[in-house]
């Protein structure tokens, strides 16, 4: 893992804000992506489908990660939550990992009407990561497997380094919360290192989390037991998340404590999935959609 300079920081907070607008223009945009000009009731798609809520704290560990890793073949990122597949689609878009394989999602103007147009759309790409995704190998609709997928990886390749993002409602599952176990059975010099991160926005579905609702001390002695070693990670600024990175720590357990639906127009349960209903027909709502795609400044941080 490399030391991070100030001048990736920055490159990050707009990879992290870029990557917030695609998955907001993926969601609702069926035109008019860059709003180049007013947003308008038919630029908007007649049904809207997938999930905010989760997006913005996935972006924030893929870009830190993607940063420190650079250097690293062997590094690999993988996602628990997989309904917040808008987030993926957008970094796999901005890192050219979609155009490898469809020529029609190029790094460009093009690209990204493409890109956000095509999302859960008819003959384009589904609401929830899928094995049509580059390097996705299960459905994203089910969750807990990811934990127990990277240590099966890691299993006989020391040269393995597997970042797993676990939500904090997919904690919660049965498989996840046992794969915690598995850290014992690989311990050692001939398996890679997988490195837990919690995502502990606060919410699952429509009610607060299990996790959200412990105390740190709780947090922290539940991590232990399990042989980790807790590194809290607060909020979504980059300093703070390669400052957590650095730490020389035996077993890291990062808990990485964003709020649910950050940056969008409301927080919490109600940002889970699509937070402005009906922006087509209400022009309150229509608003403030724009507001919230205009926040993002996307033509400084996407240069396109």
């Amino acid at each position: 893992m490399k030391t991070v300079g100030m001048d990736e920081i920055d490159a990050i907070r707009r990879r992290i804000r870029a990557c917030d607008y695609l998955c907001v223009a993926q969601l609702y945009l069926k035109d008019n992506f860059l709003l180049e000009r007013e947003l308008r009731p038919d630029d908007i798609k007649p049904r809207l489908l997938g999930h905010w809520g989760t997006c913005h704290g996935i972006n924030v560990a893929y870009a830190n990660l993607a940063a420190a890793y650079a250097a690293d073949p062997y590094f690999t990122f993988v996602l628990g939550p997989g309904h917040g597949f808008p987030a993926l689609q957008a970094n796999l878009w901005l890192d050219g990992a979609l155009a490898e394989v469809d020529e029609r999602a190029s790094i460009d103007k093009a690209g990204m009407e493409y890109l956000c147009r095509g999302f859960s759309w008819p003959d384009g790409f589904p609401s929830h990561a899928s094995p049509f995704t580059p390097g996705v190998i299960t459905e994203g609709g089910e969750l807990g497997y990811a934990l127990a997928n990277a240590y099966g990886v890691a299993l006989g390749h020391p040269e393995k380094t597997l970042a797993v993002l676990i939500g904090d409602g997919e904690l919660e599952t049965a498989t996840a919360i046992d794969s915690l176990n598995l850290r014992n059975l690989l311990d050692g010099k001939k398996n890679g290192r997988v490195l837990p991160i919690l995502h502990l926005n606060g919410y699952k579905i429509s009610a607060p989390s299990i996790y959200a609702r412990k105390s740190e001390r709780e947090m922290n002695e539940m991590v232990r037991g399990f042989g980790f070693t807790p590194v809290w990670v607060r909020g979504s600024d980059p300093e703070t998340f390669q400052e957590a990175l650095r730490k020389d720590v035996a077993a890291p357990f990062y808990i990485l404590e964003t709020e649910k639906g950050e940056g969008g127009p409301n927080h919490g349960h109600e940002a889970h999935q699509i937070p402005l209903k009906n922006p087509s027909s209400d022009k309150t709502e229509l608003k403030k959609l724009e507001d919230w795609l205009k926040s993002y400044q996307i033509e400084e941080a996407l240069n396109l």
